[in-house]
């Protein structure tokens, strides 16, 4: 792989597939603590999104530092970064409704989640990379992001 980053033509493709992420924040008392969550790249960023008062959101809040990872059996992706929280209702609602349409195949599931989604107070979280690594059939590779 080439020193691209979250450019890197593999690494992009990887991380397009509808997989599921671990995010890994890290909670008041230093210890990591780890959610599975929904995607989508945009450009250089990754972003998730997450109902309020949920305690990773909480986490980052406090520290913007996150862990996040995409994994197929021995292949992964891992990004190392810095996340942004944008808390307008707006933004927030319309990225959660994209990320669920990347995930939920059917009309009507599709309809009804994003329904219950806007009874919520949503986040959208933006994750700019600052190192990626990725695994699995390769060797291990650490990518800048800046390269």
């Amino acid at each position: 792989m080439s020193t691209k980053g979250i450019q890197d033509p593999a690494i992009r493709s990887f991380l397009e597939g509808p997989r599921f992420a671990t995010i890994a924040t890290i909670d008041a008392d230093g210890a990591p603590f780890s959610a599975v969550v929904w995607y989508v790249l945009e450009g250089d960023t990754i972003i998730v999104n997450s109902a309020e008062g949920r305690r990773w959101p909480t986490n980052l809040r406090r520290d913007p530092r996150v862990s996040f990872t995409v994994e197929d059996g021995y292949d992964y992706v891992q990004i190392l970064g810095n996340a942004h929280l944008d808390d307008n209702q707006d933004r927030a609602q319309a990225q959660m409704a994209l990320i669920a349409a990347r995930y939920l195949h059917d009309p009507e599931e599709l309809a009804k989640s994003v329904a219950g989604f806007r009874t919520q107070h949503r986040v959208a979280i933006h994750i700019t990379p600052r190192a990626v690594f990725a695994g699995g059939s390769a060797a291990i590779k650490r990518i800048k992001a800046q390269e």
